[in-house]
C-alpha cells in the first residue's frame, strides 16, 4: 500500500542487559521520548500497536502486554492491538499503524516495541527462536540446515537455531559469490565503527576483522562476533496524518512513502525469494528505486545476511555484494551507507523492538540529527526487518521507505 502518513516523533532506549528494569519501564522510556519528540501529550493518542514477541516465555506476561504497559502511563479506552510477528514484530506494529492512518481511521497513533530477552536460563531464551519455525514440521527446518553436505548439526541448546539457518545461507552465498569468512568479518568491523558512534548501541567498541575471525566458532562459518546478541530494550514512534501533523505543529515530519508486509509460504524452487519480491513492491509504491536511497538499515541477525540483502534489495547486482562491501560503499562516507546504527550485530536485537529501532535511526538520519554518524544530505532511506522461518525463507518481512519533507 502506498502510505499517506508521517513520523512525528521517535524514541528508544539503549539496547543491552537491563536486568533491573521491567518490560513496562523500558517501554515507558521509549514512549515518553517519542511523545516529547513529537511535542504532544499521551492524551492525543487515538490507537496503539504494541509489539512484543517473548514476554510470555521470559516474563510470563501474555495476551495483554500493551494494555498492561500503557495503563501505567494513564492511557486507556483507546484501541490497543498487541502484535507478535517473529523478529519483524516491531516493524509490523509500525506498518499496521501507518496503514490505519493512510486508510483514514485515525490521525495520531503510537507504535512501540519492547522486549526483555536476557534470562539466567539460556535454554529458555533459545526456545523462543525454536518456536519461530513451524513446530509441527521440525523436519523441514532440519532439512534446510543439514542439506548442504556440511558437518553441522541442529543445535538449539548452546545458541539460537537461527544461527544454524544463517550459517547455511552463508555457505550457500560463499559458494555462489566467492565471499569469504574474512568478508563477513569486514561487515562486523564496519558496523562496529558505526556502532561506536551510537550511544544507544549495546556494543560500542570497534573491532578488527582479525578479532572477529578469532572469536569463538558458533557454527561454520559464523564466529561469535558475526552473530547478533540478545538484548533488552524498547523503541517507539508517533505517526500522524499529514493534516494532523500540520495542525499540531510538527516541525520535521518524515514521510512514509511505502511500508509493505509480506509472509513466507511453501514456495517452489522457481519462485522469487521474499525480500526481492517485497522490495519491488515497496519501490513501486514509493515511486523510486534503490539508486534513490541515501542509507539503509537492514536485518543483519548475522553478518553474512547483510551482504545477501545488499543484492536482494537491489543495492547491487547478483553476486556483487562482495564488491560493494570491499569498495567501502556501505560504510559511512560511502555511496550507500548500511546499518549506520551499528546494525543488529552491534546495536543488539531485542526482537520486538528491533524494527522500530531501525525507524528511529533512519528518522534521525533524514532529519540531519544523527551526529557523528550522519549521512550527508540524507533524503530517502529504507528499513528491512524480517524473521521466522518457512520453507527456506523468512516467515515475515517488512520493508519501509522513508523520505524527508
Amino acid at each position: 500500500m502506498k502510505q499517506s502518513a508521517v513520523i512525528a516523533g521517535v524514541g528508544t532506549t539503549r539496547f543491552g542487559k537491563h536486568g533491573d528494569r521491567s518490560l513496562s519501564d523500558l517501554a515507558h522510556e521509549a514512549i515518553r521520548s517519542a511523545l516529547n519528540d513529537a511535542g504532544i501529550g499521551i492524551d492525543r493518542i487515538q490507537a496503539v500497536w504494541a509489539g512484543n514477541a517473548a514476554a510470555s516465555i521470559i516474563t510470563g506476561q501474555v495476551c495483554i502486554a500493551g494494555q498492561a504497559i500503557l495503563r501505567q502511563l494513564g492511557l486507556g479506552r483507546v484501541p490497543v492491538i498487541n502484535v507478535e510477528n517473529a523478529c519483524a514484530t516491531g516493524s509490523t506494529a509500525f506498518q499496521q499503524a501507518a496503514s490505519m492512518i493512510t486508510l483514514g481511521a485515525y490521525d495520531v497513533v503510537l507504535a512501540f516495541g519492547v522486549e526483555k530477552l536476557y534470562h539466567e536460563d539460556k535454554r529458555r531464551v533459545f526456545s523462543i527462536f525454536d518456536g519461530c519455525a513451524d513446530v509441527e514440521h521440525p523436519e523441514q527446518l532440519a532439512a534446510f540446515i543439514l542439506n548442504d553436505d556440511s558437518d553441522t548439526t541442529v543445535d538449539g541448546k548452546t545458541h539460537s537455531v537461527f544461527m544454524d539457518v544463517y550459517a547455511r545461507m552463508a555457505r550457500d552465498y560463499m559458494a555462489r559469490s566467492g565471499a569469504t569468512a574474512a568478508d563477513f568479518a569486514a561487515v562486523v568491523a564496519k558496523n562496529s565503527f558505526h556502532g561506536s558512534l551510537n550511544s544507544n548501541a549495546q556494543y560500542q567498541s570497534v573491532v578488527t576483522p582479525e578479532q572477529v575471525l578469532q572469536s569463538a566458532l558458533i557454527v561454520n562459518p559464523l564466529t561469535l562476533l558475526m552473530c547478533s546478541p540478545v538484548a533488552d530494550g524498547a523503541a517507539a514512534a508517533i505517526l500522524m496524518s499529514p493534516k494532523a501533523a500540520r495542525a499540531l505543529g510538527v516541525r520535521a515530519p518524515v514521510h512514509i512513502l511505502s511500508s509493505v508486509l509480506a509472509s513466507g509460504y511453501d514456495t517452489s524452487a522457481d519462485d522469487q525469494k521474499l525480500v526481492p519480491w517485497i522490495a519491488s513492491e515497496a519501490y513501486e509504491f514509493a515511486g523510486l528505486g534503490p539508486k534513490d536511497l541515501s542509507c539503509v538499515e537492514l536485518h543483519d541477525a548475522s553478518s553474512p545476511a547483510e551482504m545477501i540483502y545488499y543484492e536482494a534489495l537491489g543495492l547491487c547486482g547478483p553476486t556483487q555484494g562482495v564488491r560493494l562491501l570491499r569498495e567501502g560503499k556501505t560504510r559511512l562516507g560511502g555511496s550507500i551507507p548500511v546499518n549506520t546504527s551499528g546494525g543488529l550485530v552491534r546495536k543488539g536485537h531485542p526482537i520486538g523492538a528491533t524494527g522500530l529501532s531501525q525507524i528511529h535511526e533512519l528518522t534521525l538520519q533524514l532529519r540531519g540529527q544523527a551526529g557523528s554518524r550522519q549521512v550527508p544530505r540524507a533524503r530517502t532511506a529504507l528499513a528491512e526487518n524480517g524473521g521466522g522461518f518457512i520453507s527456506g525463507d523468512s516467515a515475515a518481512i517488512v520493508l519501509t521507505i522513508l523520505q524527508t519533507g
